[in-house]
């Protein structure tokens, strides 16, 4: 009994090992496109910004999410780019994220057309190929809190795009703890599915990135514009 306890023990080290070896990976590869605002000045001729969604409450984006919008209205401000693509899970008629953030937008004066809706940005993964295959992006800014960012450079780069980061975080966050851990199976998984690149849940007809952005509108988006 002595001998199976041990080697349950052992095999969950090595496990533990293992998975923990692989979200460093993803970090280390990819820390060094984490890019201040000065150097993101430098970077020439960038598609879109893309902002990956987060929680929301009605159009109200949660604490994260608005850093996340923040960042991007200050990068659109200072000419990184002058396209946003705001995406989002909307896969429930009562859940709307893309829609929070495109009002969050427009109320801070960008112009419509300029915001791109991505209302099937269910995962990170989904976001990032989504962004390639249906909007066409080759060169974008990726926004989102520091330690997701790791993740979704990772994603960006197995598939073909060159991205940069931009930490949006401005503030210590309520649960961080549990998120970052967390955050190193979700490193793992997207680790995996970098390899074998399945389609997302949805992909759809082509909406070139340069075009309007109004394109991708929702119902109230239209009504409100």
């Amino acid at each position: 009994m002595k001998k199976i306890i041990s080697y349950i023990i052992i095999i969950i080290l090595v496990c533990t090992i293992m998975i923990c070896s692989l979200s460093l990976y993803v970090k280390l590869k990819t820390r060094n496109r984490i890019l201040e605002l000065k150097d993101l000045k430098q970077v020439e001729e960038v598609d879109c910004i893309l902002v990956l969604g987060a929680g929301v409450n009605g159009l109200k984006p949660s604490p994260m999410l608005k850093d996340r919008l923040d960042a991007s209205l200050k990068l659109y401000n200072k000419g990184i780019s002058n396209k946003i693509i705001m995406s989002g899970d909307h896969g429930q008629d009562n859940y709307n994220e893309v829609k929070a953030m495109k009002t969050y937008g427009i109320e801070h004066e960008i112009p419509s057309e300029n915001i791109f809706m991505d209302h099937a940005g269910f995962s990170t993964y989904d976001s990032i190929y989504r962004a390639k295959e249906i909007f066409g992006v080759k060169k974008v800014i990726i926004v989102s809190q520091e330690y997701h960012l790791y993740r979704a450079l990772y994603i960006a780069e197995s598939l073909g795009i060159e991205a940069y980061g931009y930490s949006s975080d401005t503030r210590k966050y309520k649960g961080n703890l549990k998120r970052e851990i967390r955050e190193i199976l979700a490193r793992d998984k997207d680790f995996v599915k970098s390899i074998i690149k399945p389609e997302p849940t949805f992909l759809g007809e082509a909406i070139p990135v340069s075009g309007d952005g109004n394109i991708t509108n929702d119902d109230y988006m239209n009504e409100n514009k």
